[in-house]
């Protein structure tokens, strides 16, 4: 009984030696060959991606080198009609508007008629300009007359003097009227021809627009009475165009008149325009600095009131950088693909300033390195399908 117990206890004893070392074994076994992966965290380790021919053929490769990153400062602006650009025509007379010439919307050149005005007392004034003329002419004949017979000592000084105070007198009375004319937009050659009896029809008032523009508002109909000081029209041009932003006082201070901005309309192509302006003083409220943007707006892309972008760059030291269309994102981890002999891999980097289309690279690449500028996105394809793939095979 006790060599039977003995037995039994030994054949356990050796079983259990058994198992053991054949679990040991098994967990000395190599894994399952196949691409290998970081956690689910971090991004797909495998190695060499092989992209097929067609995903090749619309790869660019571009060198890792130095370049000047810009530090570009960005801000939400505002399109708004250059002053220097807008007339406001109103009537320098009482009258009745006679005759509408243009309106709304319709292109104007300097010196266009815009609308005939009758008036009363525009006719006394042409009346009272043509008797003037005629005065000064009379005295003028009539003081050179008496210059030449005080010359052969015909006529006292006297007379003389008479006749030079008489012609002075009635010639500023006539420049005077000639002025105020002039000043109300009638033109030198009109009155020239109103002179040598070539009447203005009806001694009709003329308002002219001043510039080339479009006539954008009308507050006058044919019958109106009109006084003076009465917009009627607005001409404004915008071929050029101011655009304002309001920059940080810290970020305003890096600028000055004169520096490169870049107007950016949504959903347009983007113009470059002079910084002219910086305000003085800060606003109150937002205690930012107000700045100006004088725009060539010829074919007339930006419109004024339209909200726009601005973007003004700060130069700096030349660093190593690739171009933005480089930089891809897998599984939360940015980075680029980098060419290497046999195929292309994903290479993680750290990045700092990005600027006119260059972004900086801090660690993770080296200069000269090739990476991918064209077809990341096909590249990033295929990488991600290689790592389900793989998912799948464990």
């Amino acid at each position: 009984m006790r060599a039977r117990g003995t037995t039994r206890s030994v054949s356990y004893i050796l079983a259990l030696f058994l198992f053991v070392t054949a679990c040991g074994d098994r967990s000395s076994e190599p894994p399952a060959s196949g691409p290998k992966t970081l956690p689910k965290s971090g991004a797909p380790r495998i190695s060499i991606i092989q992209a097929p021919v067609a995903v090749r053929d619309r790869v660019r490769i571009d060198r890792v080198a130095v370049h000047v990153v810009p530090e570009v400062v960005t801000a939400p602006g505002e399109v708004a009609l250059d002053l220097k650009q807008v007339a406001k025509i109103t009537s320098r007379i009482e009258g009745q508007v006679d005759k509408i010439h243009v309106q709304l919307g319709d292109r104007v050149k300097p010196r266009q008629p815009l609308a005939a005005i009758s008036s009363l007392q525009f006719d006394q004034l042409i009346e009272e300009y043509l008797v003037s003329k005629a005065q000064a002419d009379v005295a003028e004949n009539s003081f050179r007359r008496t210059e030449k017979l005080r010359a052969e000592d015909i006529v006292s000084e006297r007379k003389l003097i008479e006749d030079k105070g008489r012609y002075l007198e009635t010639k500023a009375r006539y420049q005077h009227v000639r002025e105020k004319l002039l000043n109300m937009g009638t033109l030198a050659d009109e009155l020239y021809q109103l002179e040598h009896g070539s009447h203005m029809e009806g001694h009709r008032y003329t308002l002219t627009s001043p510039i080339a523009g479009t006539v954008v508002a009308q507050h006058i109909v044919r019958g109106q009475g009109v006084a003076p000081g009465n917009e009627l029209f607005e001409v404004v041009d915008t071929s050029r165009v101011w655009v304002f932003a309001n920059l940080p006082i810290e970020q305003a201070r890096k600028f000055k008149e004169g520096d490169e901005g870049t107007i950016l309309p949504k959903g347009g192509e983007p113009v470059t325009a002079p910084l002219t302006y910086l305000a003085p003083v800060a606003d109150e409220t937002t205690r930012t600095i107000r700045v100006r943007f004088e725009v060539a707006n010829q074919p007339h892309r930006l419109r004024p009131r339209e909200y726009v972008d601005v973007q003004l760059a700060i130069a700096s030291p030349p660093t190593l950088a690739i171009p933005v269309s480089a930089l891809t994102v897998v599984d939360n981890v940015r980075g680029v693909f980098v060419q290497r002999e046999t195929g292309y891999t994903f290479v993680p980097i750290e990045v700092g300033r990005e600027g006119g289309g260059w972004i900086e690279v801090r660690k993770g690449l080296s200069e000269g390195e090739p990476v991918v500028v064209d077809g990341v996105f096909d590249l990033k394809n295929v990488l991600l399908k290689e790592h389900i793939g793989s998912g799948e095979g464990g």
